[in-house]
């Protein structure tokens, strides 16, 4: 993996930084034109885990073809950003369902809604998917 002007680890702390940060998930659409669109995220090791339901474009996306680019930004000055280019892996996993769908809810809306959102995003047609880095550009003080 390629790491550009920033420490090798640095692209995790700045994906796991709070404020919590959305990713722009780019996927490919059948007739071969772009789809970005925010998902909430976290890590697993070396993997991106988020969840998107099996039926929207980007779940479709993924499913028929499972190279993705994911984008973080901060955009207060001196700027950065990571970009990261991968492979998805999809699961239904009942158990792997609520287990993120909990982990995911309490990262961005806060531990007292946690289950909630476990609960609510932990079912089909949901599915967890893991993105294994082939490549990492993470750059800071962009505008230095």
């Amino acid at each position: 993996m390629g790491y550009t002007d920033a420490p090798q680890g640095w692209w995790r702390e700045f994906v796991l930084a709070t404020p919590v940060r959305t990713a722009k998930l780019g996927v490919v659409r059948s007739d071969g034109s772009p789809h970005v669109a925010p998902v909430w995220v976290d890590l697993d090791g070396e993997d991106i885990v988020f969840m998107t339901s099996s039926e929207t474009i980007k779940g479709k996306a993924i499913l028929r073809d499972p190279r993705v680019s994911l984008c973080w930004d901060d955009e207060r000055p001196p700027f950065g950003f990571v970009t990261i280019s991968g492979t998805a892996f999809a699961s239904t996993d009942r158990d792997a369902l609520v287990l993120w769908a909990t982990r995911l809810g309490g990262r961005y809306m806060g531990a007292d809604l946690a289950e909630q959102y476990g609960r609510r995003n932990g079912v089909a047609p949901e599915m967890v998917v893991r993105v294994r880095p082939t490549r990492v550009v993470a750059k800071v003080n962009v505008a230095d």
